[in-house]
């Protein structure tokens, strides 16, 4: 008697079966069965047949990974509360309503105070704490636009963490106003594409927004179809774009955006292809286009030498009428906020002898890392600084290992050993192998072994007689590295490309 597990996979259904089937007596029986439908409307279902493959599952992971996010996010914010409430630098009326002894950090149930306002039993309404600094700011307005307070403007209470975050670049706040930068902070940290490792100081490719003038357009004779042209363009500064256009290009004495990519030698300096040519690509996105709006926010942000709350700041006293998010600054790179806030707590250390206390730093350690003592014995040496930006505001969980995931190589391997470095030896005393792990596809140097084994695979033969020529055009190692130099340097290539290049050799 055997048991089949039967499975029926459709597009929106799994059915399944699970029998016994019994060859001597010939008979078969069901054992159980079932099914798993999945729910899709008619538009859904419709856009799936025609190989849109947008379901209810796709939706269900993006509102999942929205839910991590969330998760991640109060749970700095929760570590965050923690560590502000030792260091006592918590407005009172905040800290009151978060619960520091069963659910640490976490607001108490049916309540979410604002760090910012509070509430006056007297009056019965919300009153703003930070006055001071905001009467501060009113003041600067005065200066900058005396006829916006003239007609009696209001200027927004919220404006006043700009104001804060360039004061605290030079002056000292007070401690409850460094609180609620740090949570301002925590809220909105900026753009981060690596993870576990900061950007190398010089990577191998340099994107950046450049915004020049066109000076010529010329049509370059070759053609990509039968209706469009290549065009080399012109800029300014002596670089040339090309591209493609079935109507002919009306850019000269234009300014236009582009996100340029350069590739960059392991010294930082630019890669010239053989004709000494730089290696650089152009991109002319729609002027909405994400890439294009974060590199020239950050562009903007690094020309005028300011940190992002200062920028904003600025630009709020040229122009009150000046939207901000999703307008002024929309997302920039992780590093401006993390620099920003460094050179806030560099400065406000001097001035709060809190943020300098080795003995209030051990016991904001001894509250988070009760059960790590590995991670609480490393950061002893450290200072609140590190802690806030690296542990906390900033943190980034290190990528999980997939190494199990990867293939072993079934041509070589490696004795396995102990903790002692003796060699193990199984129960017959064999020597116990351990096969090493396989290469990714995606790896250089795969990718280079396989286009060698392509290469060695490579055949010519004479149509006329039938034979192989291949060791008329490749008769030396030169030429073997010169063909594969040319074929390194290109995405696509077809035979008879191939052969033209041999028979120019």
């Amino acid at each position: 008697m055997k048991k089949i597990l039967g499975l029926d996979l459709g597009t929106n259904s799994i059915g399944w079966a699970l029998i016994s089937q019994d060859d001597e007596k010939q008979k078969n029986r069901i054992i159980k069965i079932g099914s798993r439908i999945i729910p899709m409307s008619e538009d859904i279902l419709g856009k799936f047949d025609s190989g849109i493959t947008e379901s209810d599952t796709a939706a269900r992971t993006n509102f999942r990974g929205i839910r991590r996010l969330r998760e991640r996010h109060l749970l700095r914010r929760e570590r965050l509360h923690r560590v502000l409430n030792i260091m006592n630098f918590l407005p009172e009326h905040y800290s009151k309503e978060i619960d520091f002894e069963k659910r640490l950090g976490q607001y108490l149930k049916e309540t979410e105070p604002k760090i910012a306002y509070r509430f006056n039993e007297e009056t019965k309404a919300y009153e703003f704490v930070f006055q001071k600094s905001f009467t501060e700011m009113v003041e600067d307005f005065k200066v900058q636009q005396p006829l916006l307070v003239a007609y009696g403007k209001k200027i927004p209470y919220d404006w006043t963490i700009y104001y804060l975050r360039k004061k605290a670049l030079t002056q000292k706040i007070e401690k409850e106003e460094l609180a609620w930068l740090l949570l301002n902070f925590n809220q909105k940290r900026g753009y981060y594409q690596l993870r576990g490792e900061e950007v190398d100081e010089t990577p191998n490719k340099l994107v950046e927004f450049h915004s020049l003038r066109v000076t010529d357009v010329i049509d370059s004779g070759d053609r990509k179809a039968k209706d469009e042209i290549w065009y080399n363009v012109l800029l300014e500064n002596g670089w040339i774009y090309r591209r493609t256009s079935k109507t002919p290009l009306d850019w000269v004495g234009k300014t236009k955006e582009f996100i340029v990519t350069t590739d960059l030698n392991e010294d930082g300096s630019v890669k010239t292809d053989k004709d000494g040519k730089e290696k650089r690509s152009f991109r002319s996105p729609a002027e909405g286009d994400w890439t294009l709006v974060k590199k020239k926010t950050e562009f903007d942000i690094e020309r005028s030498n300011k940190t992002v709350g200062t920028y904003i700041y600025d630009n709020l006293l040229e122009n009150p009428g000046q939207k901000i998010n999703g307008s002024l600054v929309r997302v920039v790179e992780r590093k401006f906020y993390k620099d920003e806030l460094r050179q806030i707590l560099g400065t406000q250390q001097k001035h709060h002898l809190e943020l300098q206390d080795k003995t209030l730093y051990n016991l904001c350690l001894e509250e988070l890392y009760v059960n790590n003592e590995s991670h609480k014995s490393s950061n002893e040496h450290k200072d609140f600084t590190n802690l806030f930006l690296n542990d906390i505001i900033f943190y980034q969980r290190p990528l999980k290992s997939k190494k199990s995931l990867i293939s072993d190589c079934k041509f070589e391997s490696r004795p396995l050993k102990d903790k002692d470095h003796k060699l193990r030896k199984d129960a017959n005393g064999n020597q116990v192998m351990m096969p090493i792990k396989c290469i990714a596809k995606s790896h250089p140097l795969f990718q280079e072994f396989r286009l060698w084994q392509w290469m060695k695979n490579l055949a010519i033969y004479d149509k006329a007689t039938d034979k192989d020529v291949t060791a008329q055009f490749l008769e030396t190692e030169d030429d073997w590295v010169n063909l594969f130099e040319w074929l390194n340097d290109r995405k696509e290539v077809d035979h008879k490309a191939i052969l033209n290049y041999l028979v120019l050799l």
